[in-house]
């Protein structure tokens, strides 16, 4: 037993400062923010690297990606829908110009993997290691993905949601490159479906609390309402 605790230990470690780190991100004003986001960039990279299992035990392989699209599909069926749902209500908001859209979902896309990096990748891969079953290890990592997102009543439901579904499909795949298309997906669909003053723009934590609608459209999307 005693040799348990030490194997254990690290990753635990790594997993509360990271997370934390996140947090504070989230909830810090700026300018104290950019330097907290720096630190958790950094510890993250740092720890990564000297926890690398492999390429492929972080989902980033070929196997198993066929096995995994059909989590895709089921995303562009929800966002077919809900884009079906939001043109009767007239909710549906359009883009500024193609290259402002481009831009900025395509800038999402990025952060879409990134963050389905994070959920796997870094928490449920350490929470592996300190649950004894790997059921509760993905509840656990869809658990803190979620709470990252309060206060957003909206983002909140819908990242635990999603992360229950992603760590368990990673799980049997072990493949990231579906699941962080997937999170693209329905991460847009959610900004252009939903109002911004509705939503926040998709902001959490302190952003959410300090978040005033615009007049005319919304900066950080380029997306007016109709």
């Amino acid at each position: 037993m005693a040799a348990a605790r030490p194997a254990r230990g690290r990753p635990l470690l790594e997993l509360s400062i990271g997370y934390g780190l996140i947090l504070a991100t989230i909830w810090t004003p700026r300018p104290f923010q950019r330097w907290l986001y720096l630190a958790a960039v950094l510890w993250i990279l740092v720890t990564t690297v000297l926890s690398f299992p492999g390429w492929a035990a972080m989902g980033f392989r070929r196997r198993g990606f066929g096995s995994s699209m059909w989590v895709v599909l089921a995303a562009l069926v929800v966002s077919i829908g809900a884009v079906v749902v939001a043109i009767h209500l007239d909710t549906l908001r359009h883009p500024v110009s193609t290259r402002t859209w481009v831009m900025t979902f395509g800038g999402y896309t990025v952060w879409s993997f990134v963050q389905q990096f994070l959920l796997q990748g870094y928490f449920l891969f350490r929470l592996l290691r300190l649950l004894p079953r790997r059921e509760w290890a993905a509840r656990a990592a869809a658990g803190m993905f979620a709470l990252a997102h309060l206060p957003n009543p909206i983002l909140t439901p819908i990242t635990l949601i999603w992360g229950v579904c992603a760590c368990f499909v990673f799980l049997r795949c072990r493949n990231l490159y579906p699941l962080a298309a997937a999170h693209a997906i329905l991460g847009i669909t959610v900004a252009v479906t939903i109002p911004g003053p509705v939503v926040h723009n998709m902001r959490v934590g302190l952003g959410y609390l300090r978040y005033h609608a615009p007049r005319m459209h919304t900066p950080e999307t380029g997306i007016v309402g109709k």
